[in-house]
């Protein structure tokens, strides 16, 4: 889908890291190391979405950081594009569609960090359908040509131990 709008791939990473989780702020040097471009390469992307008023830039000491611009008028439109490019869109929906008593949804590790690997890491809190949950991971997993690792917690155990699940990077959905 982010093809068709957009033809530089870097763009395309770009949008993807920092607008799945605007939370998310990152220098130039490391995102240069994890998209394996150079720094003047991405600078280049980065000044234009920045320029635009996409991104937000605050320098700290020597290094820029970027993220997403909440305030822009198109952040909605653009984060939206963004989950629904992943797949996480149809995936909340029916989780809360079908599984009985969801109190809350957490996106963790790599995709929570703004990085598609492939592997959506999925924390469901409440009394759910273990059953139910786990085939609509597969279903899931098949339309979004992504595979989906869903983790289903009682809400009291979760509260017990919810230091332990949110010190890993995590995005709350829900």
């Amino acid at each position: 889908m982010l093809t068709q709008l957009f033809t530089s791939k870097t763009r395309i990473k770009l949008l993807l890291k920092l607008f799945l989780n605007p939370g998310v702020s990152c220098y130039l040097r490391e995102l240069a190391k994890e998209f394996a471009l150079s720094p003047n390469a991405l600078k280049e992307e980065l000044d234009s979405l920045s320029n635009a008023g996409y991104l937000t830039r605050t320098q700290n000491g020597r290094s820029a950081y970027f993220g997403a611009n909440t305030e822009h008028p198109f952040f909605p439109e653009i984060h939206s594009i963004v989950r629904k490019t992943l797949g996480i869109d149809k995936l909340l929906d029916e989780v809360l569609a079908s599984l009985g008593k969801v109190e809350a949804v957490y996106i963790l590790d790599d995709y929570a960090l703004g990085k598609d690997t492939g592997l959506i890491d999925l924390l469901v809190v409440g009394e759910v359908d273990r059953t139910r949950l786990g085939e609509l991971a597969r279903i899931t997993e098949d339309r979004i040509n992504r595979k989906v690792r869903v983790m289903p917690i009682l809400a009291e155990d979760f509260a017990k131990s919810q230091d332990i699940f949110l010190t890993r990077p995590h995005w709350k959905l829900l």
